[in-house]
């Protein structure tokens, strides 16, 4: 017995002293402002590496520093940035680095705007920044929701029953924009519709958003702009990250997330699980209010170690929904029968996409995606079997001459598509190689200038050329900066993969010609000035100017007969322009606000006759407003948006719901405590208002009672749900927890 005690004890001390050689490069410290309040989210960067990671709601973080390496930079959004020459005895016992404000420099970083990393300051393209933070003040289960608070940018629903949509930016629908992960396309085509949910939001570091074409850099489905999520570095994610919530209406949402090591590399992983499954029919239809659903979504990411930091990064993301909505007695027996109207999506999805430093002297870098989308869904007795695999890839060269920043790249990108509608009788396939290049020309420290050029070749409409021109100016004390850019974007079309509205209804689809792929012309000013207040609090203008013409135009005809859906090409030009402000306010006292409008005029022209487009509003506004009870460490999160007035699709003269809605406004109320351990619980309202498109009593989905038309009477609408301009979602609590170990 004794003898096994000794064995114990010198275990014991071999497990403490390899412990604290291990340890002896473990660098812990604290992050705080210059009132003493720590800053969540500040990055520690270790200089001469790309080891890097994030400050917990403590303002704490521990990482591993390499031998030889002393010292460390610290950012924070809104403060100075700090260099630290480490101590060996900080090593040991943690250390605390005080941040000064400073509201003059923008120091996020960003990617979107010239594919480098670069300070949102220093970038010639206005790009906005959001962060897991802003998110969380709204939590929602899918990217696609919680963009709903952001200034321009607007979730739309496209159908009553299935509640599938896509994102509008400045008025353009979703096809106009492009949507990346970590800077390379995962969606278009099929996932335009269904390719925002299932990201795990505990994985997310920020969102960039890029208002405007993109077309140069990015090629086809960025005319309108792009989002690009940004996951977490495996470097400074947390060890363990939790968040999960549920809502009133029975809906729950968990996200998992964490790293780990294997050898000289990095893994980050996460999941999210979501599942709706309590049908609901408060507006009294016999339709379900929201779509049932049942999600799953897994995501890895691995970073790998290389001599002179050379970057090679993997990841991939799988997903799965099952998705329903429909009569209320609909159950999987009645699937693509008749007898029972339902609309029911099955999705399986994959992506895999990375990034590779080519081990040369100059800076060349190796990017790809691909992925596969398979949908099998049934819209009452019709069914949809769609098929899309897509592969990207792209080498860019990158160098710098004096005052020359130049990109050059070579890009290509296979499409293979294929579905049971008369679009694909066979299966397509697309090619699209390319080449741009862009040169950054620092004129001054004031001034840059940026010029680039976009050449593509698609496999079957021919030459695509896309060049772009930027400008931007800045002042001495880097309060104000100002961007004028112009630039050219194109589109190739899929109306089923695209428009939901297709495939929905009774209406019959039809092409009164070959699509020609629709061309763009854009023109942009941005500017910001930042003010200094006493007692250290900050404001900040952001305004922003837009004017984007068409050419082929595709605007899907529902008014010219009810019982069909007429797509063309038009014939004459369409005009998308408006004006943006934004003002944020920061108080030392706890107090921040964010506060957002939009006024556009998105318009068609054809044969001298103005149209303003359907599902579009001409006024929008958006809000976060945010308070910290320190003493209690508590925060309150107001939010909300007000969207204005939009035409909507009526059925012809016997029609007699409005041709253009009511202005309407989702408005939510949170509560969050921090507690020192790293746990927060959140809860509180969503919709508080209990607005939803229904409100006095207007039918939403006409001829509900008879979805199949067996009535034999010419005076009843054709059923059809795409009257739809809102989330049919009405008042709902929530409660949820959040844990980080870092």
């Amino acid at each position: 017995m004794l003898q096994l005690i000794k064995s114990c004890m010198l275990t014991a001390v071999f497990v403490s002293f390899a412990f604290v050689l291990h340890a002896q490069n473990l660098l812990k410290g604290t992050i705080k402002d210059s009132h003493g309040n720590p800053i969540d989210n500040a990055t520690v960067f270790v200089d001469g590496t790309k080891l890097a990671i994030s400050t917990n709601s403590e303002g704490q973080f521990s990482i591993q520093i390499p031998d030889g390496k002393t010292k460390i930079t610290v950012r924070a959004v809104g403060f100075l940035t700090a260099k630290k020459d480490l101590a060996a005895t900080e090593y040991q016992n943690g250390f605390e680095i005080v941040l000064d404000s400073d509201n003059r420099n923008l120091e996020e970083v960003v990617v979107s705007g010239t594919l480098k990393q670069v300070s949102k300051l220093d970038s010639p393209i206005p790009v906005e920044v959001f962060t897991a933070k802003f998110f969380q003040a709204n939590p929602a289960p899918t990217i696609f929701e919680s963009l709903q608070n952001i200034n321009g940018v607007r979730p739309q629903i496209n159908c009553s029953v299935c509640n599938t949509g896509d994102i509008h930016i400045n008025g353009l629908e979703g096809p106009y924009t492009m949507v990346m992960i970590d800077g390379l396309p995962i969606v278009s085509g099929l996932s335009t519709v269904y390719g925002l949910n299932g990201i795990p939001q505990a994985l997310i570091e920020r969102v960039e958003i890029v208002k405007g074409p993109a077309s140069t850099l990015y090629g086809s489905e960025a005319v309108g702009g792009l989002i690009n999520i940004i996951t977490k570095s495996p470097n400074n994610a947390p060890r363990l990250n939790v968040e999960a919530f549920g809502t009133s209406w029975q809906e729950y949402n968990l996200d998992l997330g964490g790293k780990f090591e294997v050898g000289s590399a990095q893994s980050l992983v996460g999941a999210n699980y979501f599942n709706y499954a309590n049908p609901i029919d408060n507006n009294g239809d016999n339709f379900t209010d929201v779509t049932l659903q049942n999600r799953l979504s897994v995501f890895n990411k691995w970073n790998f170690d290389r001599k002179d930091n050379k970057l090679f990064t993997l990841a991939g993301r799988y997903v799965y929904e099952d998705r329903w909505g429909g009569e209320m007695n609909w159950a999987r027996k009645y699937r693509g029968g008749n007898d029972v109207y339902g609309e029911s999506i099955y999705t399986k999805r994959w992506e895999l996409m990375g990034a590779y430093d080519l081990p040369t002297t100059e800076n060349l870098t190796f990017t790809f995606s691909v992925n596969g989308h398979n949908q099998n869904s049934v819209y009452g007795e019709t069914k949809y079997l769609a098929d899309q695999k897509i592969a990207f890839g792209q080498l860019t060269w990158r160098k710098e001459l004096g005052n020359h920043d130049l990109l050059t790249g070579l890009a290509y990108r296979s499409t293979y598509y294929n579905d049971n509608t008369p679009a694909t009788i066979n299966s397509s396939k697309t090619h699209l190689p390319g080449f741009f290049v862009q040169d950054e020309i620092t004129l001054h420290p004031q001034h840059k200038l940026l010029l680039g050029a976009r050449y593509d070749y698609n496999s079957v409409h021919g030459s695509i050329v896309s060049p772009r021109v930027n400008y931007k100016w800045n002042s001495l004390d880097k309060t104000q900066v100002l961007r004028v850019g112009i630039g050219n974007g194109y589109r190739v079309a899929n109306v089923f993969t695209e428009d939901h509205a297709a495939l929905t209804g009774s209406r019959d689809v039809t092409f009164e010609e070959d699509l020609k792929p629709e061309t763009s012309w854009n023109g942009n000013v941005n500017y910001i000035k930042k003010f200094y207040m006493d007692g250290g609090s900050v404001f900040a203008i952001d305004a922003s100017a837009f004017y984007t013409y068409f050419d082929n135009k595709i605007i899907p005809d529902y008014e010219s007969d009810v019982n069909k859906i007429i797509y063309s090409n038009l014939d004459g030009h369409a005009v998308s322009k408006g004006l943006s402000l934004n003002l944020d306010w920061a108080h030392t006292s706890g107090l921040k606000a964010m506060i957002g409008a939009t006024v556009m005029d998105v318009y068609s022209v054809e044969n001298d006759v103005k149209e303003w487009q359907m599902l579009t509003e001409k006024v929008m506004g958006t809000w976060t407003i945010g308070y910290t009870v320190k003493p209690l460490g508590v925060n309150i999160d107001y939010t909300g948006n007000l969207i204005g007035p939009m035409r909507l699709p009526v059925l012809g003269e016997n029609d007699t719901r409005p041709d253009k809605s009511k202005a309407w406004s989702i408005q939510n109320i949170q509560l969050t405590k921090k507690f020192h351990n790293g746990l927060e619980i959140f809860g509180g309202v969503k919709n508080f208002l209990n607005w939803t498109p229904t409100k006095g009593g207007i039918e939403i989905i006409s001829r509900a009672h008879d979805p199949f038309e067996r009535i034999d009477d010419p005076n009843l609408l054709p059923f059809d749900p795409s009257y739809v301009y809102g989330p049919n979602q009405g008042a709902r609590g929530f409660l949820g927890l959040r844990y980080n170990l870092m």
